[in-house]
């Protein structure tokens, strides 16, 4: 017998905002399948704000409830049985942060959480990427945002240590700045792999899976450190105008590629690692995992 039930999830992030809609489908006797059913992004660029002025701007936040309301009508078309919404790094360090998600509660109806970097990376740890992790491997997950890097190390099946950093590609940062991170995130890299001997990494975010798409690579096969490598020599090499026409990326994604392919290029060398796995999760992936995680939870029996 089959029992089918509809998740959402909001994803508020420093570049885009996006809804992402699965169907779960449970199987007697079998794991439960779950179908993506529609996802929509809106390149709202929170971070642009944030990062430069401290606060989120009057035309983003009606941007916001605009976007939020479009949002709860589709959930409602879609007759979503369960959602959550979450903001990361932008909306928590804006000053208005919780201003703008009380205006968007009162003015949408869609409630806002604004989760810390450990929360995200709870998050993201609950999707598919256990599938990923096998018990006798050790791998490094990066995830790239706007506002934030989170790196998580996983030993033998289990998450030994994890970090988040103000280092995404949307920042503004005084040199001074960016490079105590830069040599925070190459410590910390150092410091929990050296123990290991062959550590594979885990790529997610926009990002990356714009440049595993591009490379032309079957889902599963991973992405060498010699193909990022020269991919990020090309793409420094290109204008801003020519990575929109000449390579046919979107003009969001266009300006952050860059640093972007940078921080994964850099995780890649301070691991010593050679190959870096890009399974399509995400934040959305992960909020929609915990929802039907706290169903089963409130229903052991069924």
């Amino acid at each position: 017998m089959l029992h089918v039930e509809k998740y959402a999830a909001v994803d508020i992030g420093s570049n885009a905002v996006r809804l992402l809609i699965k169907t779960a489908l449970e199987r007697e006797g079998k794991d439960t399948l779950f179908k993506k059913t529609s996802l929509v992004r809106v390149p709202i660029r929170l971070g642009a704000d944030v990062f430069l002025n401290g606060s989120i701007s009057e035309k983003n936040s009606d941007r916001m409830v605009d976007a939020m309301t479009a949002f709860n009508l589709l959930m409602k078309t879609h007759n979503i049985d369960r959602f959550r919404a979450c903001a990361t790094s932008a909306m928590r360090e804006a000053s208005n942060g919780r201003e703008v998600a009380a205006r968007i509660e009162k003015e949408s109806g869609l409630s806002i959480e604004i989760i810390d970097g450990e929360d995200e990376a709870e998050i993201i740890a609950s999707t598919d990427l256990q599938d990923l992790i096998e018990d006798d491997r050790v791998f490094l997950y990066v995830d790239v945002g706007g506002g934030s890097t989170e790196l998580t190390l996983f030993v033998h099946g289990r998450r030994e240590a994890s970090i988040s950093l103000k280092l995404g590609t949307l920042r503004q940062m005084r040199k001074e700045e960016e490079k105590v991170l830069w040599k925070q995130m190459k410590t910390w890299i150092k410091e929990h792999t050296k123990p290991y001997r062959k550590i594979s990494l885990i790529g997610s975010g926009g990002n990356i899976n714009s440049i595993f798409k591009r490379s032309g690579r079957k889902a599963g096969k991973s992405l060498s450190y010699k193909y990022l490598s020269a991919y990020y020599e090309h793409l420094k090499t290109l204008s801003y105008e020519e990575r929109v026409i000449e390579l046919n990326m979107n003009i969001d994604r266009a300006d952050v590629v860059v640093p972007a392919t940078k921080i994964y290029l850099s995780a890649m060398k301070w691991c010593r690692g050679s190959s870096m796995y890009v399974p399509k999760i995400g934040l959305s992936d992960g909020i929609i995992r915990k929802l039907y995680q706290d169903k089963l939870a409130e229903n052991p029996d069924n």
